[in-house]
């Protein structure tokens, strides 16, 4: 490989010609990024476990979202309805997942090969374009993060592709016109979430872990805060003798472990004792947050 003259910006590169020579500066094609020496290298690393964690947080959001819209606005008369409409839910995010796997390189399998971010920047390629000498800008926007970009909006995709083909059916075979809500819902929520990753990707890709865990404390915290009576002992008994409460429950805290792993990486697991942490606390402090005590002092 002779040397070439290094391109200007961050991930300008040059790609190799069918005779051998090097093309000049410009993006790398899809499936590649450029190294330090410009030259435009394919995207061969396997996903680190925190790429793996984010691609979960990312799934995880349009799940919870079914879930919570489906237990909300459903109108259903009967508990296996909205059970079936639960598990209906959870299969369009997994067999939508597993076709995003299955499309992208190494095709049919569920293994990726991706290029690593490096940098907050790796994900906003558009704002880096040189412009050399001042003069006419040089394009090299590119997925220098491939595929961990396009592969959320692929799952994004064939999820809701699964939503409107199959929800339907469950829905109809169910009762009489129960959850069409819950799919509307989707309708609009599939697309806001598509914006918030197109936007901010990286930024999501950096703080996750922070999301998860002070998401996941404000639902627990708003979660109790419906109830009537606010006493201990009552929230306590609620949350144990009611299965829709601990469900409920022990979900904010599997999402809340999940937080604590993706941001330890399984180094402090320690941390992971910490998870009923927010339930508790509220729970015992209730009581003395009280507005009418608050208000008759």
């Amino acid at each position: 490989m002779s040397a070439v003259r290094s391109c200007p910006g961050l991930y300008c590169g040059r790609t190799q010609l069918e005779d051998g020579s090097w093309s000049d500066c410009g993006a790398c094609p899809r499936g590649y990024r450029t190294n330090t020496s410009s030259y435009c290298v394919p995207c061969a690393d396997e996903p680190t476990l925190y790429d793996w964690q984010y691609l979960g947080f990312m799934v995880l959001l349009p799940l919870v979202l079914h879930w919570f819209f489906i237990d909300m606005v459903a109108v259903a008369k009967g508990k296996s309805s909205i059970l079936a409409q639960h598990i209906c839910a959870f299969a369009e995010v997994l067999f939508g997942t597993l076709a995003a796997l299955l499309v992208l390189p190494p095709k049919g399998t569920m293994f990726l090969y991706v290029c690593s971010p490096e940098a907050l920047s790796d994900w906003y390629t558009l704002l880096h374009n040189p412009q050399p000498d001042y003069k006419e800008i040089l394009h090299c926007t590119q997925e220098a993060v491939y595929p961990l970009y396009t592969i959320v909006l692929l799952i994004y995709a064939f999820s809701l592709l699964m939503t409107v083909t199959v929800r339907p059916w469950v829905v109809t075979w169910n009762a009489p016109n129960p959850g069409k809500k819950a799919i509307y819902c989707a309708l609009y929520f599939y697309p806001i979430l598509v914006l918030i990753h197109t936007v901010a990707a990286g930024l999501i890709y950096c703080s996750f872990p922070y999301i998860i865990i002070i998401i996941s404390m404000m639902t627990s915290a708003s979660h109790f805060s419906i109830k009537i009576d606010q006493s201990a002992p009552a929230l306590l008994l609620s949350s144990i003798t009611n299965t829709r409460n601990l469900i409920i429950l022990l979900g904010h805290w599997l999402i809340h472990a999940y937080g604590i792993i993706s941001l330890t990486g399984f180094k402090e697991l320690w941390y992971l004792s910490l998870v009923p942490a927010p339930a508790m606390f509220y729970i015992l402090t209730a009581q003395f947050t009280d507005p009418m005590k608050i208000h008759n002092d």
